[in-house]
């Protein structure tokens, strides 16, 4: 028989499984009611701040690397996202997930850097275009179609980068070649006045002073002040109007030369010299190396003079050649 114990032990044991039973049945129809109202989500925080809920936290990481980190756009270098979102796993009442204001934070926080390609000439960015094959196209072109014409134009691809893409104003291809041509056009100019502005490699790009030619290269007729056969040109200013260098080179002589008055002499390089006479002033000291442009002396009627002038020679070799052929044509 059984016994009192056993007896208790069975009943008690029963009770125990009905109770779990009960309680299983009532976490079911509590998870149940649960899930009616809410749902499993993650919390997001930027910076340690609470900024929302996203549904699932692997899709919208999707979405960022997608519409934010790496866009389907040519014209995009790299994206740098000055923030990270932290998640935690949570239950949230269905209508507290905001993916879409999380994206929107999550964009203004990111900076975009856009690649372009320029169009150069002699490295100056002309125009620009979307790809680098687009460029390199136009490049090759251009350059086919000014081989005859240009010798020491540089046309050349540019790769460039932007964070703020609309201020490039990248065009077509059509246009950015019809644009270029227009540039090329001036460069066909300006090299043709550069080579004729050139003697044995020194170009003169600068009129030493902005005056009016009073005495050309050449015969003239003599004076008890001035010779028949003119040397230089003499150009006619003020008293004290700057005179600068016609072209680089090294001041070797500066001073009181006889019939010149205040001279200096500046060499160019390959037997080229300027001599720039009757100055006022010299501000030029010899050795100095000069650029074209650069203020070397001043205006004056020192020396065998008839008036405030530059007198100005361009000597090849020590022989004066018509300065008219290459400055004040």
């Amino acid at each position: 028989m059984e016994t009192i114990l056993n007896i208790k032990l069975k009943n008690y044991t029963k009770k125990m499984f009905k109770l779990i039973r009960l309680l299983a049945i009532a976490l079911v129809i509590i998870f149940g009611i649960a899930l009616i109202k809410y749902r499993v989500a993650y919390k997001v925080k930027i910076n340690d701040q609470e900024v929302g809920y996203v549904a699932n936290k692997e899709e919208f990481e999707k979405i960022i690397d997608k519409e934010i980190l790496n866009p389907d756009d040519v014209r995009v270098a790299y994206v740098d996202m000055d923030v990270k979102p932290e998640y935690q796993f949570t239950l949230v009442d269905l209508e507290e997930t905001n993916e879409e204001e999380i994206f929107t934070k999550l964009k203004e926080s990111s900076v975009t850097t856009y690649r372009a390609y320029a169009i150069a000439v002699n490295g100056q960015n002309k125009t620009y275009v979307n790809t680098q094959e687009e460029a390199e196209k136009a490049v090759a072109d251009l350059k086919e179609e000014y081989k005859d014409k240009l010798t020491e134009t540089e046309i050349s691809v540019q790769e460039t980068f932007t964070q703020d893409f609309e201020s490039l104003g990248t065009v077509e291809l059509a246009s950015a070649v019809s644009t270029m041509e227009e540039e090329l056009e001036i460069q066909v100019v300006y090299e043709k006045e550069k080579k004729a502005a050139t003697l044995d490699g020194v170009y003169f790009s600068v009129k030493p002073v902005t005056g009016t030619i009073t005495s050309r290269f050449g015969y003239r007729q003599a004076t008890a002040i001035v010779s028949g056969n003119h040397k230089g040109i003499d150009i006619g200013a003020p008293n004290g109007t700057p005179i600068v260098a016609a072209a680089d080179g090294t001041v070797t002589y500066a001073g009181w030369m006889g019939g010149y008055g205040n001279l200096v002499i500046i060499s160019h390089g390959n037997g080229i010299q300027t001599y720039y006479g009757h100055c006022s002033k010299i501000y030029a000291s010899v050795g100095t190396t000069v650029k074209a442009g650069d203020k070397i002396a001043a205006v004056g009627t020192t020396g065998n003079s008839t008036g405030n002038h530059l007198h100005f020679e361009i000597r090849k070799n020590g022989t004066q050649v018509n300065p008219q052929v290459y400055v004040y044509k």
